[in-house]
Protein backbone atom coordinates (compact mmCIF):
# COMPACT_ATOMS: atom_id res chain seq x y z
CA UNK A 1 0.00 0.00 0.00
CA UNK A 2 1.64 3.23 -1.16
CA UNK A 3 0.82 6.56 0.50
CA UNK A 4 0.17 9.98 -0.95
CA UNK A 5 -1.91 13.07 -0.25
CA UNK A 6 -4.98 13.41 -2.46
CA UNK A 7 -6.69 16.75 -2.87
CA UNK A 8 -10.26 17.45 -3.96
CA UNK A 9 -11.07 18.43 -7.53
CA UNK A 10 -11.39 22.12 -8.30
CA UNK A 11 -14.86 23.33 -9.39
CA UNK A 12 -15.22 22.97 -13.15
CA UNK A 13 -16.44 25.64 -15.55
CA UNK A 14 -18.76 23.92 -18.00
CA UNK A 15 -19.84 27.05 -19.82
CA UNK A 16 -19.35 26.53 -23.56
CA UNK A 17 -17.64 23.12 -23.22
CA UNK A 18 -18.57 20.56 -25.88
CA UNK A 19 -19.51 17.36 -24.08
CA UNK A 20 -20.56 14.14 -25.80
CA UNK A 21 -22.78 11.85 -23.72
CA UNK A 22 -22.54 8.22 -24.84
CA UNK A 23 -25.83 6.37 -24.43
CA UNK A 24 -29.40 7.19 -23.53
CA UNK A 25 -30.79 5.57 -20.42
CA UNK A 26 -30.60 5.72 -16.64
CA UNK A 27 -27.21 7.43 -16.54
CA UNK A 28 -27.04 9.18 -19.93
CA UNK A 29 -30.23 11.24 -19.71
CA UNK A 30 -29.54 12.72 -16.23
CA UNK A 31 -25.92 13.43 -17.23
CA UNK A 32 -27.03 15.24 -20.38
CA UNK A 33 -29.55 17.36 -18.47
CA UNK A 34 -27.10 18.23 -15.69
CA UNK A 35 -24.36 19.30 -18.11
CA UNK A 36 -26.77 21.26 -20.32
CA UNK A 37 -28.05 23.12 -17.24
CA UNK A 38 -24.46 24.10 -16.44
CA UNK A 39 -23.96 25.70 -19.83
CA UNK A 40 -22.25 22.90 -21.74
CA UNK A 41 -23.00 22.20 -25.41
CA UNK A 42 -24.24 18.61 -25.10
CA UNK A 43 -24.50 16.03 -27.89
CA UNK A 44 -25.93 12.62 -27.01
CA UNK A 45 -24.95 9.69 -29.24
CA UNK A 46 -26.75 6.37 -29.11
CA UNK A 47 -26.35 3.09 -31.00
CA UNK A 48 -30.08 2.30 -31.02
CA UNK A 49 -32.81 4.08 -32.97
CA UNK A 50 -35.99 2.43 -31.72
CA UNK A 51 -39.27 3.97 -30.57
CA UNK A 52 -38.08 4.27 -26.96
CA UNK A 53 -34.85 6.00 -28.02
CA UNK A 54 -36.76 8.44 -30.25
CA UNK A 55 -39.07 9.28 -27.36
CA UNK A 56 -36.09 9.96 -25.08
CA UNK A 57 -34.37 11.96 -27.80
CA UNK A 58 -37.43 14.19 -28.27
CA UNK A 59 -37.43 14.98 -24.53
CA UNK A 60 -33.79 16.07 -24.66
CA UNK A 61 -34.09 17.95 -27.93
CA UNK A 62 -36.92 20.00 -26.45
CA UNK A 63 -34.36 21.30 -23.94
CA UNK A 64 -31.91 22.23 -26.70
CA UNK A 65 -29.70 19.12 -26.44
CA UNK A 66 -28.48 17.56 -29.70
CA UNK A 67 -29.17 13.82 -30.08
CA UNK A 68 -27.72 11.50 -32.74
CA UNK A 69 -29.51 8.14 -32.89
CA UNK A 70 -28.12 5.07 -34.63
CA UNK A 71 -24.60 6.50 -34.60
CA UNK A 72 -22.67 5.74 -31.44
CA UNK A 73 -19.36 5.23 -33.23
CA UNK A 74 -18.44 8.67 -34.57
CA UNK A 75 -16.82 11.30 -32.34
CA UNK A 76 -18.71 14.60 -32.76
CA UNK A 77 -16.44 17.38 -33.98
CA UNK A 78 -15.07 19.66 -31.27
CA UNK A 79 -15.74 17.25 -28.38
CA UNK A 80 -13.87 18.32 -25.21
CA UNK A 81 -15.08 15.45 -23.01
CA UNK A 82 -17.06 12.19 -23.25
CA UNK A 83 -19.37 11.10 -20.44
CA UNK A 84 -20.34 7.47 -21.03
CA UNK A 85 -22.91 5.05 -19.74
CA UNK A 86 -20.99 2.47 -17.68
CA UNK A 87 -21.90 -0.48 -19.91
CA UNK A 88 -20.24 0.86 -23.07
CA UNK A 89 -17.14 -1.26 -23.70
CA UNK A 90 -13.71 0.41 -23.71
CA UNK A 91 -12.92 -0.84 -27.23
CA UNK A 92 -15.83 1.01 -28.85
CA UNK A 93 -14.74 3.00 -31.95
CA UNK A 94 -16.04 6.18 -30.29
CA UNK A 95 -13.57 5.76 -27.45
CA UNK A 96 -10.69 4.81 -29.72
CA UNK A 97 -11.33 8.04 -31.65
CA UNK A 98 -11.47 9.98 -28.37
CA UNK A 99 -8.18 8.55 -27.14
CA UNK A 100 -6.54 9.35 -30.48
CA UNK A 101 -7.81 12.95 -30.15
CA UNK A 102 -6.69 13.26 -26.52
CA UNK A 103 -10.28 13.55 -25.25
CA UNK A 104 -10.96 12.39 -21.67
CA UNK A 105 -13.66 9.77 -21.02
CA UNK A 106 -15.65 9.79 -17.78
CA UNK A 107 -18.48 7.66 -16.47
CA UNK A 108 -21.50 8.90 -14.52
CA UNK A 109 -19.72 8.13 -11.22
CA UNK A 110 -16.73 10.26 -12.24
CA UNK A 111 -19.08 13.07 -13.24
CA UNK A 112 -20.85 12.88 -9.87
CA UNK A 113 -17.52 12.88 -8.04
CA UNK A 114 -16.37 15.98 -9.93
CA UNK A 115 -19.67 17.83 -9.43
CA UNK A 116 -20.01 17.29 -5.70
CA UNK A 117 -19.70 20.40 -3.58
CA UNK A 118 -16.93 21.29 -1.10
CA UNK A 119 -19.05 20.09 1.85
CA UNK A 120 -20.22 16.90 0.10
CA UNK A 121 -20.81 13.72 2.08
CA UNK A 122 -17.89 11.28 2.08
CA UNK A 123 -18.31 7.98 0.23
CA UNK A 124 -18.02 4.50 1.73
CA UNK A 125 -17.61 2.42 -1.44
CA UNK A 126 -18.22 -1.28 -2.10
CA UNK A 127 -17.43 -3.55 -5.03
CA UNK A 128 -16.89 -7.28 -5.62
CA UNK A 129 -18.09 -10.01 -7.93
CA UNK A 130 -20.92 -10.96 -5.58
CA UNK A 131 -22.67 -9.50 -2.56
CA UNK A 132 -22.28 -5.80 -3.47
CA UNK A 133 -25.92 -4.81 -3.23
CA UNK A 134 -26.62 -6.69 0.01
CA UNK A 135 -23.49 -5.30 1.68
CA UNK A 136 -24.27 -1.74 0.55
CA UNK A 137 -27.81 -1.99 1.90
CA UNK A 138 -26.52 -3.49 5.18
CA UNK A 139 -24.06 -0.61 5.49
CA UNK A 140 -26.79 1.98 4.90
CA UNK A 141 -28.95 0.27 7.54
CA UNK A 142 -26.08 0.40 10.06
CA UNK A 143 -25.35 4.06 9.28
CA UNK A 144 -29.04 4.92 9.74
CA UNK A 145 -29.07 3.06 13.05
CA UNK A 146 -26.24 5.38 14.12
CA UNK A 147 -28.47 8.38 13.40
CA UNK A 148 -26.62 9.40 10.23
CA UNK A 149 -28.32 10.81 7.16
CA UNK A 150 -27.41 8.35 4.42
CA UNK A 151 -28.58 6.42 1.36
CA UNK A 152 -27.55 3.33 -0.58
CA UNK A 153 -26.66 4.62 -4.06
CA UNK A 154 -24.68 3.82 -7.19
CA UNK A 155 -25.13 0.56 -9.06
CA UNK A 156 -28.21 -0.07 -6.94
CA UNK A 157 -31.11 1.91 -8.37
CA UNK A 158 -30.44 5.42 -7.03
CA UNK A 159 -27.85 7.16 -9.23
CA UNK A 160 -24.88 8.79 -7.53
CA UNK A 161 -25.51 11.87 -9.66
CA UNK A 162 -29.00 12.25 -8.16
CA UNK A 163 -27.64 11.75 -4.64
CA UNK A 164 -24.84 14.29 -5.10
CA UNK A 165 -26.95 16.97 -6.79
CA UNK A 166 -30.31 16.43 -5.07
CA UNK A 167 -31.74 18.68 -2.39
CA UNK A 168 -31.38 16.12 0.41
CA UNK A 169 -28.33 16.58 2.62
CA UNK A 170 -26.34 13.49 3.61
CA UNK A 171 -23.70 12.84 6.26
CA UNK A 172 -22.26 9.87 4.36
CA UNK A 173 -23.16 7.76 1.30
CA UNK A 174 -23.03 3.96 0.96
CA UNK A 175 -21.98 3.55 -2.67
CA UNK A 176 -22.16 0.32 -4.66
CA UNK A 177 -19.82 0.39 -7.66
CA UNK A 178 -19.56 -2.07 -10.55
CA UNK A 179 -16.33 -2.84 -12.38
CA UNK A 180 -17.73 -0.89 -15.36
CA UNK A 181 -18.32 2.20 -13.24
CA UNK A 182 -14.88 1.97 -11.66
CA UNK A 183 -13.22 1.65 -15.06
CA UNK A 184 -14.59 5.08 -16.01
CA UNK A 185 -13.93 6.79 -12.63
CA UNK A 186 -10.23 7.75 -12.61
CA UNK A 187 -10.33 10.42 -9.88
CA UNK A 188 -12.72 8.80 -7.38
CA UNK A 189 -11.27 8.91 -3.85
CA UNK A 190 -13.40 7.24 -1.19
CA UNK A 191 -13.27 7.73 2.59
CA UNK A 192 -13.00 3.93 2.87
CA UNK A 193 -13.74 1.08 0.47
CA UNK A 194 -14.18 -2.69 0.30
CA UNK A 195 -13.61 -5.34 -2.36
CA UNK A 196 -15.70 -8.28 -1.16
CA UNK A 197 -14.39 -10.99 -3.48
CA UNK A 198 -13.01 -11.57 -6.97
CA UNK A 199 -14.07 -14.28 -9.41
CA UNK A 200 -14.15 -14.35 -13.22
CA UNK A 201 -17.06 -12.23 -14.46
CA UNK A 202 -17.69 -9.77 -17.31
CA UNK A 203 -14.45 -10.91 -18.96
CA UNK A 204 -15.97 -10.23 -22.39
CA UNK A 205 -16.18 -6.56 -21.37
CA UNK A 206 -12.83 -6.19 -19.58
CA UNK A 207 -10.84 -8.46 -21.89
CA UNK A 208 -9.06 -10.46 -19.17
CA UNK A 209 -9.22 -11.38 -15.49
CA UNK A 210 -6.24 -9.10 -14.86
CA UNK A 211 -8.06 -6.10 -16.39
CA UNK A 212 -11.23 -6.95 -14.43
CA UNK A 213 -9.28 -7.13 -11.14
CA UNK A 214 -7.43 -3.92 -11.96
CA UNK A 215 -10.72 -2.06 -12.45
CA UNK A 216 -12.10 -3.45 -9.18
CA UNK A 217 -8.91 -2.34 -7.43
CA UNK A 218 -9.45 1.27 -8.51
CA UNK A 219 -11.91 1.55 -5.60
CA UNK A 220 -8.97 1.63 -3.15
CA UNK A 221 -7.11 4.48 -4.87
CA UNK A 222 -6.78 7.48 -2.57
CA UNK A 223 -8.68 5.91 0.34
CA UNK A 224 -8.33 8.01 3.50
CA UNK A 225 -9.16 5.70 6.41
CA UNK A 226 -9.56 2.01 5.52
CA UNK A 227 -9.13 -0.45 2.65
CA UNK A 228 -11.33 -3.41 3.60
CA UNK A 229 -10.42 -6.79 2.08
CA UNK A 230 -11.52 -10.43 2.33
CA UNK A 231 -8.99 -12.54 4.25
CA UNK A 232 -10.28 -15.67 2.47
CA UNK A 233 -9.70 -14.12 -0.98
CA UNK A 234 -6.03 -13.24 -1.38
CA UNK A 235 -6.69 -11.37 -4.62
CA UNK A 236 -8.55 -8.67 -2.67
CA UNK A 237 -5.60 -8.20 -0.30
CA UNK A 238 -3.24 -8.01 -3.29
CA UNK A 239 -5.31 -5.11 -4.64
CA UNK A 240 -4.88 -3.29 -1.31
CA UNK A 241 -1.11 -3.79 -1.49
CA UNK A 242 -1.04 -2.29 -4.98
CA UNK A 243 -3.17 0.76 -4.12
CA UNK A 244 -1.95 4.33 -3.65
CA UNK A 245 -3.68 5.65 -0.55
CA UNK A 246 -3.50 8.63 1.77
CA UNK A 247 -1.00 8.65 4.61
CA UNK A 248 -2.35 6.65 7.57
CA UNK A 249 -4.94 4.62 5.65
CA UNK A 250 -5.15 1.08 7.05
CA UNK A 251 -5.70 -2.39 5.57
CA UNK A 252 -8.64 -4.01 7.40
CA UNK A 253 -9.49 -7.67 6.84
CA UNK A 254 -12.76 -9.51 7.41
CA UNK A 255 -12.90 -13.24 8.01
CA UNK A 256 -15.34 -15.99 9.00
CA UNK A 257 -12.59 -17.26 11.28
CA UNK A 258 -11.23 -15.80 14.49
CA UNK A 259 -9.90 -12.32 13.67
CA UNK A 260 -6.32 -11.20 14.14
CA UNK A 261 -5.36 -7.58 14.89
CA UNK A 262 -6.77 -5.13 12.30
CA UNK A 263 -9.49 -7.64 11.36
CA UNK A 264 -13.19 -8.28 11.98
CA UNK A 265 -14.33 -11.87 12.35
CA UNK A 266 -16.24 -14.48 14.33
CA UNK A 267 -15.70 -15.85 17.84
CA UNK A 268 -18.24 -18.36 19.17
CA UNK A 269 -21.07 -17.06 16.99
CA UNK A 270 -20.28 -13.40 17.73
CA UNK A 271 -19.19 -10.79 15.15
CA UNK A 272 -16.19 -9.07 16.73
CA UNK A 273 -13.95 -6.12 15.86
CA UNK A 274 -10.18 -6.21 16.46
CA UNK A 275 -9.50 -3.29 14.13
CA UNK A 276 -11.21 -0.20 15.53
CA UNK A 277 -10.48 -0.76 19.23
CA UNK A 278 -7.77 0.43 21.57
CA UNK A 279 -4.93 -2.06 21.99
CA UNK A 280 -6.13 -4.32 19.17
CA UNK A 281 -3.32 -6.78 19.95
CA UNK A 282 -5.24 -7.84 23.06
CA UNK A 283 -8.76 -6.41 22.86
CA UNK A 284 -11.85 -7.20 20.80
CA UNK A 285 -15.23 -5.47 20.62
CA UNK A 286 -18.44 -7.49 20.33
CA UNK A 287 -20.63 -6.09 17.51
CA UNK A 288 -23.51 -8.51 16.94
CA UNK A 289 -24.49 -12.16 16.93
CA UNK A 290 -24.71 -14.33 13.83
CA UNK A 291 -28.46 -14.57 14.54
CA UNK A 292 -28.67 -10.78 13.96
CA UNK A 293 -27.69 -11.35 10.30
CA UNK A 294 -30.57 -12.05 7.91
CA UNK A 295 -30.16 -14.66 6.50
CA UNK A 296 -27.25 -16.09 8.54
CA UNK A 297 -25.68 -18.02 5.61
CA UNK A 298 -21.86 -17.89 5.69
CA UNK A 299 -21.43 -15.61 2.68
CA UNK A 300 -24.04 -13.24 4.07
CA UNK A 301 -22.26 -13.12 7.43
CA UNK A 302 -19.14 -12.16 5.44
CA UNK A 303 -21.17 -9.36 3.83
CA UNK A 304 -22.20 -8.19 7.30
CA UNK A 305 -18.60 -8.14 8.50
CA UNK A 306 -17.54 -6.07 5.49
CA UNK A 307 -20.38 -3.60 6.07
CA UNK A 308 -19.49 -3.44 9.76
CA UNK A 309 -15.83 -2.74 8.91
CA UNK A 310 -16.76 0.22 6.71
CA UNK A 311 -19.19 1.54 9.31
CA UNK A 312 -16.60 1.22 12.08
CA UNK A 313 -14.06 2.99 9.85
CA UNK A 314 -16.53 5.88 9.80
CA UNK A 315 -16.74 5.88 13.59
CA UNK A 316 -20.08 4.12 14.05
CA UNK A 317 -20.60 2.67 17.59
CA UNK A 318 -20.97 -1.09 18.12
CA UNK A 319 -24.65 -0.89 19.09
CA UNK A 320 -25.51 0.68 15.71
CA UNK A 321 -23.87 -2.25 13.92
CA UNK A 322 -26.10 -4.69 15.79
CA UNK A 323 -29.24 -2.58 15.42
CA UNK A 324 -28.58 -1.94 11.73
CA UNK A 325 -28.08 -5.62 10.95
CA UNK A 326 -31.26 -6.53 12.85
CA UNK A 327 -33.22 -3.91 10.90
CA UNK A 328 -31.90 -5.02 7.51
CA UNK A 329 -34.22 -6.93 5.19
CA UNK A 330 -32.57 -8.50 2.12
CA UNK A 331 -33.94 -7.95 -1.36
CA UNK A 332 -36.07 -10.66 -2.93
CA UNK A 333 -34.40 -13.64 -4.63
CA UNK A 334 -31.29 -13.59 -2.43
CA UNK A 335 -31.29 -16.86 -0.46
CA UNK A 336 -34.93 -16.15 0.40
CA UNK A 337 -36.81 -18.87 2.28
CA UNK A 338 -40.03 -19.43 0.33
CA UNK A 339 -41.75 -22.21 2.31
CA UNK A 340 -41.40 -25.54 4.07
CA UNK A 341 -43.32 -28.37 2.41
CA UNK A 342 -43.36 -31.85 3.99
CA UNK A 343 -40.24 -31.12 6.01
CA UNK A 344 -38.28 -29.77 3.03
CA UNK A 345 -37.16 -26.11 2.85
CA UNK A 346 -37.49 -24.30 -0.50
CA UNK A 347 -35.02 -21.45 -0.99
CA UNK A 348 -34.93 -18.91 -3.83
CA UNK A 349 -31.47 -17.62 -4.72
CA UNK A 350 -32.27 -16.73 -8.32
CA UNK A 351 -29.80 -13.83 -7.93
CA UNK A 352 -26.99 -16.43 -8.03
CA UNK A 353 -26.37 -15.78 -11.73
CA UNK A 354 -22.74 -16.93 -11.79
CA UNK A 355 -20.75 -19.85 -10.38
CA UNK A 356 -19.14 -17.84 -7.58
CA UNK A 357 -22.52 -16.77 -6.20
CA UNK A 358 -23.94 -20.29 -6.56
CA UNK A 359 -20.97 -21.77 -4.72
CA UNK A 360 -21.59 -19.46 -1.76
CA UNK A 361 -25.27 -20.34 -1.78
CA UNK A 362 -24.65 -24.10 -1.91
CA UNK A 363 -22.16 -23.81 0.97
CA UNK A 364 -24.96 -22.55 3.22
CA UNK A 365 -26.84 -25.89 3.35
CA UNK A 366 -25.93 -29.45 4.26
CA UNK A 367 -28.17 -31.56 2.01
CA UNK A 368 -29.47 -30.01 -1.19
CA UNK A 369 -31.62 -30.72 -4.20
CA UNK A 370 -30.17 -28.17 -6.57
CA UNK A 371 -32.12 -26.49 -9.38
CA UNK A 372 -29.59 -25.03 -11.81
CA UNK A 373 -29.05 -23.90 -15.39
CA UNK A 374 -29.74 -21.11 -17.83
CA UNK A 375 -27.27 -19.04 -19.86
CA UNK A 376 -23.71 -19.90 -18.85
CA UNK A 377 -22.06 -16.73 -20.21
CA UNK A 378 -18.92 -18.71 -20.99
CA UNK A 379 -18.56 -20.08 -17.44
CA UNK A 380 -17.02 -23.41 -16.46
CA UNK A 381 -18.85 -25.46 -13.80
CA UNK A 382 -16.06 -27.92 -12.94
CA UNK A 383 -14.84 -26.24 -9.74
CA UNK A 384 -18.36 -25.39 -8.55
CA UNK A 385 -19.57 -29.00 -8.88
CA UNK A 386 -16.37 -30.50 -7.43
CA UNK A 387 -16.62 -28.29 -4.31
CA UNK A 388 -20.35 -28.82 -3.82
CA UNK A 389 -20.73 -32.52 -4.75
CA UNK A 390 -20.85 -33.85 -1.18
CA UNK A 391 -23.84 -31.62 -0.37
CA UNK A 392 -26.00 -32.72 -3.31
CA UNK A 393 -28.94 -35.07 -2.78
CA UNK A 394 -30.02 -34.54 -6.39
CA UNK A 395 -29.97 -32.01 -9.23
CA UNK A 396 -32.65 -30.71 -11.58
CA UNK A 397 -31.30 -28.97 -14.68
CA UNK A 398 -33.13 -26.35 -16.72
CA UNK A 399 -32.21 -23.86 -19.41
CA UNK A 400 -30.19 -23.54 -22.59
CA UNK A 401 -26.72 -24.41 -21.26
CA UNK A 402 -27.69 -27.14 -18.78
CA UNK A 403 -25.52 -29.69 -20.64
CA UNK A 404 -22.39 -27.95 -19.33
CA UNK A 405 -23.51 -28.53 -15.75
CA UNK A 406 -24.61 -32.09 -16.54
CA UNK A 407 -21.14 -32.90 -17.92
CA UNK A 408 -19.46 -31.46 -14.82
CA UNK A 409 -21.78 -33.52 -12.61
CA UNK A 410 -20.94 -36.69 -14.56
CA UNK A 411 -17.24 -36.09 -13.88
CA UNK A 412 -17.33 -34.88 -10.27
CA UNK A 413 -20.59 -36.24 -8.80
CA UNK A 414 -21.50 -39.33 -10.86
CA UNK A 415 -23.51 -40.87 -8.01
CA UNK A 416 -25.86 -37.87 -7.66
CA UNK A 417 -29.21 -38.37 -9.45
CA UNK A 418 -29.80 -35.77 -12.18
CA UNK A 419 -33.07 -34.80 -13.86
CA UNK A 420 -32.43 -33.04 -17.18
CA UNK A 421 -35.47 -31.06 -18.32
CA UNK A 422 -35.26 -30.68 -22.08
CA UNK A 423 -37.36 -27.54 -22.27
CA UNK A 424 -36.77 -23.81 -21.93
CA UNK A 425 -40.34 -22.53 -21.68
CA UNK A 426 -41.29 -20.70 -18.50
CA UNK A 427 -43.56 -23.56 -17.46
CA UNK A 428 -40.46 -25.70 -16.97
CA UNK A 429 -40.05 -24.25 -13.47
CA UNK A 430 -43.17 -26.00 -12.16
CA UNK A 431 -41.88 -29.30 -13.51
CA UNK A 432 -38.43 -28.58 -12.02
CA UNK A 433 -39.89 -27.96 -8.57
CA UNK A 434 -42.06 -31.09 -8.85
CA UNK A 435 -39.01 -33.19 -9.76
CA UNK A 436 -37.03 -31.62 -6.91
CA UNK A 437 -39.79 -32.56 -4.46
CA UNK A 438 -39.56 -36.16 -5.66
CA UNK A 439 -35.79 -36.23 -5.02
CA UNK A 440 -35.88 -34.45 -1.65
CA UNK A 441 -36.16 -36.01 1.80
CA UNK A 442 -37.24 -34.35 5.07
CA UNK A 443 -34.46 -32.08 6.31
CA UNK A 444 -33.24 -31.29 2.79
CA UNK A 445 -33.22 -27.89 1.07
CA UNK A 446 -34.47 -27.46 -2.48
CA UNK A 447 -32.28 -24.60 -3.66
CA UNK A 448 -32.73 -22.51 -6.77
CA UNK A 449 -29.18 -21.22 -7.30
CA UNK A 450 -28.90 -21.39 -11.09
CA UNK A 451 -25.24 -20.30 -11.53
CA UNK A 452 -26.45 -18.90 -14.85
CA UNK A 453 -28.21 -15.90 -16.30
CA UNK A 454 -31.96 -16.16 -16.84
CA UNK A 455 -32.66 -14.59 -20.23
CA UNK A 456 -33.03 -17.87 -22.11
CA UNK A 457 -36.28 -18.51 -20.23
CA UNK A 458 -37.19 -15.41 -18.23
CA UNK A 459 -37.03 -11.62 -18.58
CA UNK A 460 -34.64 -11.43 -15.62
CA UNK A 461 -33.63 -13.27 -12.46
CA UNK A 462 -36.56 -11.69 -10.57
CA UNK A 463 -39.08 -13.35 -12.89
CA UNK A 464 -37.22 -16.65 -12.55
CA UNK A 465 -37.38 -16.40 -8.75
CA UNK A 466 -41.07 -15.46 -8.90
CA UNK A 467 -41.76 -18.54 -11.04
CA UNK A 468 -39.96 -20.73 -8.49
CA UNK A 469 -41.91 -19.26 -5.56
CA UNK A 470 -45.20 -19.66 -7.44
CA UNK A 471 -44.36 -23.31 -8.23
CA UNK A 472 -43.54 -23.97 -4.55
CA UNK A 473 -46.84 -22.44 -3.47
CA UNK A 474 -48.67 -24.62 -5.98
CA UNK A 475 -46.81 -27.62 -4.59
CA UNK A 476 -47.92 -26.86 -1.04
CA UNK A 477 -51.54 -26.03 -1.82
Amino acid sequence: MGSRKVTSSEPLDWQGKHVTVAGLGVSGIPAAKVLHARGAHVTVVNDGDDARAREQAAELEALGITVRLGDGATLPEGTDLIVTAPGWKPDKPLFEAARAAGVEIWGDVELAWRLRGPDAAPWLAITGTNGKTTTTQMLASILKAAGLRTAAVGNIGVSVLDAVLGEEQYDVLAVELSSYQLHWAPSLRAHSAAVLNLAPDHLDWHGSMEAYARDKGRIYEGNRIACVYNVADKATEDLVREADVEEGCRAIGFTLGSPGPSQLGLVDGILVDRAFVENRQKNAQELAEISDVNPPAPHNVANALAAAALARAFGVPPKAVRDGLRAFTPDAHRIAHVADVDGVAYVDDSKATNTHAAEASLAAYESIVWIAGGLAKGASFEELVAKSAKRLRGVVLIGADRALIREALARHAPEVPVVDLDRTDTGAMLQAVTEAKRLAQPGDTVLLAPACASMDMFTNYNKRGDAFAEAVRELGS
